[in-house]
């Protein structure tokens, strides 16, 4: 999962990356809304927002890009706790609230059940043939066995069974694999779908000609 996370306190920001990531997420930060106006168009799983930002405050930038037509989930993120505050903010275009603190692993499991849903996807566990992944545990099963598979391998086959329809460009995948922050070798991806294809079988994984990769549901 790829996630935006907008919040202006530094070291609370970091904190949140840290944590998210070994968690397998792979995250962005901002630290103002202007700047997460037109970043927030890119691919991502759900977008974490802070409500008190400086400038302009999280709940303009929800409405802001709710109006431009994101349609990303949206989770709140805040020290705000009135109700009218979670109501408002819900109004606005978000899709969950959390006040803080919180323990990453309730928020990792908000952010997993908010992809979920808009992706279409009722279950917790997600099926292709005969592959299942399990993002509770973490797990890839192959005709009902365990696979053992590498944080890489289980991100990019995580990107693919949450949209199992969509085509992936060797650009996108690296996006959701590694921080933009991060040196990145298109190579890895023809390595991580080969190793990919080789554990759980190479006709679930299609390569389209001169565009990238999908998964075969």
């Amino acid at each position: 999962m790829r996630i935006l996370i907008v919040e202006d306190e530094t070291e609370l920001a970091k904190r949140l990356v840290a944590n998210l990531t070994r968690h397998g997420l792979t995250c962005e930060w901002l630290d103002s809304a202007e700047d997460a106006k037109s970043f927030a168009a890119e691919s991502f799983d759900a977008l974490v927002i802070d409500l008190g930002l400086p400038g302009m405050s999280g709940l303009e930038l929800i409405k802001h890009l709710r109006a431009a037509g994101v349609t990303t989930p949206i989770l709140i993120f805040t020290a705000r706790s009135s109700w009218q505050e979670k109501v408002e903010g819900l109004n606005a275009g978000a899709d969950d609230y959390l006040v803080k603190p919180v323990h990453v692993e309730e928020l990792v499991a908000r952010l997993q059940a908010l992809a979920r849903r808009a992706a279409g996807h009722a279950d917790a566990r997600l099926t292709a043939g005969d592959v299942t992944l399990d993002p509770g545990l973490k797990q890839v099963l192959v005709k009902g066995e365990p696979v053992a598979v590498t944080g890489s391998e289980y991100k990019l086959l995580a990107l693919f069974m949450y949209k199992p329809k969509q085509v992936f460009s060797q650009s996108m995948i690296l996006d959701h694999l590694y921080p933009l922050d991060q040196d990145r070798d298109p190579n890895t991806v023809e390595v991580l779908v080969g190793r990919l294809r080789r554990k759980i079988g190479r006709e679930h994984i299609v390569t389209v000609r001169g565009i990238g990769y999908r998964l075969n549901a």
